[in-house]
């Protein structure tokens, strides 16, 4: 069996990268709702509704659960990882993107006060972390993935 076929034969793998996939495309799509403009950006990048970072790792920690069970250190490595990754995502990246959203402000009033040392036409990015509530429907996102994919595959 050649990488490829058994990368994909890999159920783990597939609930990880489903939950990502579907996350993103979730997030683009209500971000298009919600602003009525399409932004391709938002099918790979971070923040947002619903949390990929969550969704992901949730899907690749409940498949993990199905295939070794919840008491092995396979299982016990991604729940720690899982935790990792959403506490950080509400935490400190969560910050950055509200840090960011006031620099770009303070930039753009500098810039229209003449200011010409400041440049408000890069703006840092705003959308990098997520809220608490972005983070736990992701989370049950990807549960809910990881368990379609156990009994359907």
């Amino acid at each position: 069996m050649n990488f490829f076929q058994g990368l994909f034969s890999n159920t783990i793998f597939i609930s990880a990268a489903s939950g990502w996939l579907i996350a993103q495309i979730l997030k683009t799509v209500i971000h298009l709702y919600f602003t009525k403009t399409f932004v391709a950006e938002r099918l790979v990048g971070s923040g947002g509704m619903p949390s990929s970072h969550s969704a992901t790792v949730c899907a690749l920690c409940t498949a993990t659960s199905y295939e070794y069970g919840s008491d092995s250190f396979e299982f016990a490595i991604c729940l720690i990882v899982a935790l990792i990754v959403m506490y950080d995502a509400m935490g400190v990246r969560r910050e950055t993107g509200i840090q960011a959203s006031l620099l770009n402000n303070i930039i753009e009033t500098f810039s229209e006060m003449g200011h010409s040392e400041f440049d408000a036409t890069e703006k840092l990015k705003e959308f990098v972390g997520h809220t608490p509530l972005q983070v736990v429907v992701g989370a049950i996102l990807g549960i809910l993935i990881a368990t379609g994919i156990h009994y359907l595959v």
